[in-house]
């Protein structure tokens, strides 16, 4: 090909192309043409909502026409809430673009539906209007439903009045709702339909209070239950059962009464207008059990129960469901040592006990297990007579004595004085501990007052018969310094027996005072049977000069108890054991040569 030169390049521009008619308009015709088809399309702006006509119908695409110079397609999926769309139907549509790369026209029919529901919604909120959505799924809390193309958030307390505890059965259907919040930073939506009925209820729930009496009977459906009662939908209003009106007898839960959904008679018990409180009874509806027990039930009479309550002072028994009676723990044993009621029985177990008191007015009912047992005081004369020997076991100290257990509800007194002949004993505790089992001998009864007075030291007799013989006043006897104490020394002498010696009795012939653990001669002074008394003096043994081959009471301790002796006063140095008459063998042998003697 030739190269063309600039004049022919020239030539070529100034050519008049519009002068061309090829398709038989002049350039002045085809002006005036061109206006008038700018007239015949719609002006439109991008980013705004139009309405379109639906002029083809595809499985994948939808046609629509606008009136711009070119048609919108938007993709059949954003139709699928509209199972009815058909050709010739007005949609609305969003421009996006006026002309993509392509030069086609986009637009969204989903964002025109959310742009116009936007706005509608928040008229809706305004104006409070009831609006009718689609439950899409369940979520988390709640329920996702469809407002005018627009996913709101229904919360399950939004759903209805009452608790509803399977959210799926509203899922796929059209519910009507309120508008209650947006969120406009995030374009959320939250809708209630309880909303719609509230108002409905309030009034309904007026017109029922305002009809209610204490003692009307009204049916309910069990609304809710809790660990202290039951809620009761009385048709718009709730009203309470507290647990303690479900039933006349003992309730742990509601739950062994009542189920949910179950519908059941109660009675009005109380209200209050002003905070539309209804307090509810259904044990009310049924006669008190005490009305109805047996009206030959007596005193005496036996009963069988079971345990419903357990407490340190006693349990209580249902003997008929809302009937019960007190065991006091002091009626479960004869025994007079107080302990738990645990001790004897729980929770559950099935007794039979005797009706201590009953009252039928005041609904009070006192039982017994322990009168089912033989009364140990009944024939307590022929078991412990008075002078019989027993056995038994130490149960606690006093400052005046000691009380003993002879059996399981026999119990007994040994005073202070009666434990030993012997020693003074400044309290119990110093003769014997908690727990031994000591021999007594009955003293005295009273068996009114079910009191039994014992002795220990009577079960051997008397020493100090015998010592009024043996330590005459001016008989002389050896003897240890145990202790110094008030300014007089106590002396150990034979058969156990201690003696008082005054400080100034206690100076030696030497001078010196007698000391501690030192064995010497003593002189009786005094002697007080009565009082248990001895008091003796060392000084006098040799202040008088005393032929001590003349001191008859000297030389028979001598011969009869000499061994006795220095056991004796080993004993009581060791402080090991408390001598009685029984465990001093050499003073039983001097009693009974003095019997004979006699």
């Amino acid at each position: 090909m030739a190269k063309k030169t600039n004049t022919q390049l020239e030539g070529a521009a100034e050519f008049d192309w519009d002068a061309l008619a090829l398709d038989g308009y002049t350039k002045i015709q085809r002006s005036e043409l061109s206006d008038k088809y700018e007239q015949t399309l719609t002006s439109i702006n991008e980013k705004e909502v139009v309405e379109g006509s639906v002029v083809l119908i595809t499985k994948k695409e939808v046609i629509i026409n606008i009136g711009y110079k070119s048609e919108g397609v938007v993709a059949a999926s954003e139709f699928r809430y509209n199972s009815d769309l058909k050709v010739g139907d007005t949609v609305d549509v969003y421009v996006e673009c006026q002309e993509d790369k392509t030069g086609q026209l986009v637009v969204s029919h989903r964002t025109a539906r959310m742009h116009k529901a936007w706005i509608r919604v928040n008229d809706v909120l305004r104006t409070g209007e009831v609006i009718t959505g689609y439950v899409k799924c369940r979520t988390k809390g709640g329920l996702i439903v469809d407002v005018f193309g627009i996913e709101a958030f229904l919360p399950g307390s939004q759903i209805d009045v009452k608790p509803i505890r399977d959210y799926d059965v509203y899922v796929g259907k059209n519910m009507e709702f309120k508008v209650v919040k947006i969120n406009q930073e995030f374009r959320n939506v939250v809708v209630s339909h309880k909303a719609l009925i509230e108002a409905e209820l309030e009034e309904q729930k007026k017109l029922i209070i305002s009809g209610l009496e204490k003692g009307q009977v009204l049916e309910g459906t069990v609304k809710n239950i809790t660990s202290y009662g039951v809620f009761i939908d009385l048709g718009g209003v709730d009203g309470l059962i507290h647990i303690t009106d479900l039933s006349w007898g003992r309730v742990n839960h509601p739950e062994e009464i009542v189920e949910l959904d179950q519908k059941l008679n109660v009675v009005i018990l109380d209200f209050d207008d002003d905070k539309k409180r209804i307090a509810l009874g259904l044990k009310q509806l049924q006669p008190h059990p005490w009305d109805a027990l047996d009206a030959n039930l007596n005193v005496g009479d036996k009963v069988s129960g079971k345990v419903v309550v357990m407490a340190d002072y006693g349990a209580f028994i249902e003997i008929a469901p809302g009937v019960e009676g007190l065991i006091h723990v002091s009626e479960m044993s004869w025994s007079q040592h107080l302990r738990s009621a645990q001790d004897f029985m729980n929770v559950g177990d099935t007794v039979e006990a005797v009706i201590l008191t009953l009252d039928r007015e005041e609904r009070k009912m006192s039982l017994g297990i322990k009168q089912l047992m033989p009364d140990p005081w009944f024939d307590i004369e022929v078991k412990y007579g008075v002078g019989s020997k027993h056995h038994a076991k130490v149960r606690n100290f006093t400052n005046f004595g000691v009380f003993v257990e002879l059996e399981e509800g026999v119990d007994g007194l040994i005073h202070i004085s009666d434990l030993s002949w012997q020693k003074k004993i400044k309290h119990p505790s110093e003769f014997c501990k908690v727990g031994d089992d000591m021999e007594v001998v009955v003293l005295e009864i009273d068996r009114d007052n079910r009191r039994i007075s014992l002795g220990h030291k009577q079960l051997e007799e008397n020493p100090w018969d015998v010592f009024e013989n043996v330590f005459t006043e001016g008989s002389v006897h050896t003897g240890t310094i145990i202790e110094n104490k008030d300014k007089s020394g106590i002396v150990a002498l034979p058969y156990g027996v201690e003696g008082i010696c005054p400080s100034k009795h206690l100076k030696k012939e030497d001078g010196s005072n007698a000391q501690v653990e030192e064995t010497l001669e003593f002189k009786v002074i005094e002697f007080n049977k009565e009082a248990k008394k001895i008091v003796v003096s060392h000084t006098r043994t040799f202040e008088e000069g005393e032929d001590r081959q003349s001191t008859s009471g000297k030389s028979s301790a001598k011969k009869s108890g000499g061994s006795s002796t220095s056991q004796a006063v080993k004993a009581i140095n060791q402080n090991t054991e408390k001598s009685t008459l029984g465990d001093l063998d050499a003073l039983a042998e001097l009693k009974e040569k003095m019997d004979k003697e006699k």
